[in-house]
C-alpha cells in the first residue's frame, strides 16, 4: 500500500534516511533531525512531501519529493530527493509502486517532468530505472555548493556586479571576448 506520509511516520522516515545514507556510504552526511523533517513535511509552509510504502510487516519504504519548475516547458515537475525500500522488502514491487504514484501525481497535476539523481555505481537502481523507461541525462552534470563555498558566494550578495570577482577564463579559450578556434 502506498499512502501520503503523516506526522506519526517521521521516526520511520528518519530511520530509513539513515539506512539509505549507510547504503550510499555517506552516513556521516545524513544530519537531518526528526524535528527538521517534521517542519519540512508538516510545518506551516511544507516544502517537501513524502509517500510511505507499507506491507503486512509495517513501513517498508518511502519517497521524499518536492516540486521543481522548468522554464522550458513552463510547468512544474516533481524532483524525487529520496527513494528507499528496506532490504527485506526489495523485489516486492514497493519501489515501482512509489514511483508509479509519483508519476500519477505528475500526470494529474499537468507536470511535465519527473526527475531524480542516482549514484553512478548503483547498478541495481540504474537498471531498474532504465527498465521503467527513465532516460539518463548524460549531457547534464549535477553541481553542488555547500559549506565554505556557499558562505563565500552568499557574502557577495548585494554587492554591485562591478565589485564582484571575475572568474578566470580557461587558458586559450577566449581572446578579448572572441572565441579562439583551433587551427
Amino acid at each position: 500500500m502506498i499512502r501520503s506520509a503523516e506526522p506519526s511516520d517521521i521516526p520511520a522516515i528518519h530511520a530509513m534516511i539513515r539506512e539509505l545514507a549507510a547504503y550510499e556510504r555517506a552516513e556521516a552526511d545524513a544530519k537531518a533531525t526528526e524535528e527538521q523533517l517534521h517542519d519540512a513535511l508538516f510545518g506551516e509552509n511544507p516544502a517537501v512531501f513524502a509517500l510511505i510504502a507499507e506491507d503486512e510487516g509495517g513501513t517498508v519504504g518511502f519517497a521524499l519529493w518536492f516540486r521543481n519548475f522548468s522554464t522550458w516547458t513552463g510547468t512544474h515537475g516533481v524532483y524525487l530527493e529520496d527513494l528507499y525500500v528496506r532490504p527485506r522488502a526489495r523485489g516486492g514491487g514497493h519501489g515501482r509502486a512509489l514511483l508509479a504514484e509519483l508519476a500519477r501525481i505528475c500526470v494529474e497535476l499537468g507536470y511535465a517532468r519527473f526527475e531524480w539523481s542516482v549514484l553512478d555505481w548503483n547498478e541495481p537502481a540504474i537498471g531498474f530505472y532504465t527498465a521503467l523507461g527513465a532516460e539518463a541525462m548524460d549531457e547534464w552534470t549535477v553541481r553542488r555548493m555547500s559549506g565554505e563555498a556557499l558562505a563565500a558566494l552568499a557574502a557577495e550578495a548585494g554587492r554591485p556586479a562591478s565589485a564582484l570577482p571575475r572568474p578566470a577564463r580557461p587558458s586559450g579559450a577566449w581572446n578579448n571576448g572572441t572565441a579562439s578556434l583551433p587551427n
